[in-house]
């Protein structure tokens, strides 16, 4: 691929970037060299590995959700002074 400033002024106008004279002079080379390394990736033997789009495994940190035995209803409400009639009492809603 020739990478000249017309790329570059085509890409920075893609992005929507208004670049000065002094800005393409410095980022042209670096734009270059950019996608020479990319490019060394071509030369990489890829065959029988499987396309990775995660660089670590995604996995569910959550336990399962299991039954197990619940608070009585007086256990639940035994720390607090906020109830009502075996339940939690709330500021009035109106």
């Amino acid at each position: 691929m020739d990478i000249d400033r017309k790329l570059l002024e085509h890409v920075a106008e893609v992005a929507r970037l208004n670049l000065t004279e002094e800005e393409i002079n410095k980022f042209l080379p670096q734009l270059k060299e950019a996608l020479e390394f990319f490019s060394k990736l071509s030369e990489v033997n890829t065959e029988g590995v499987k396309p990775s789009f995660q660089p670590v495994e995604i996995k569910n940190v959550m336990r399962e959700d299991e039954p197990k035995e619940c608070l009585s209803q007086d256990d639940a409400l035994s720390l607090t002074e906020h109830k009502k009639d075996g339940y939690f009492k709330g500021p009035r809603a109106v």
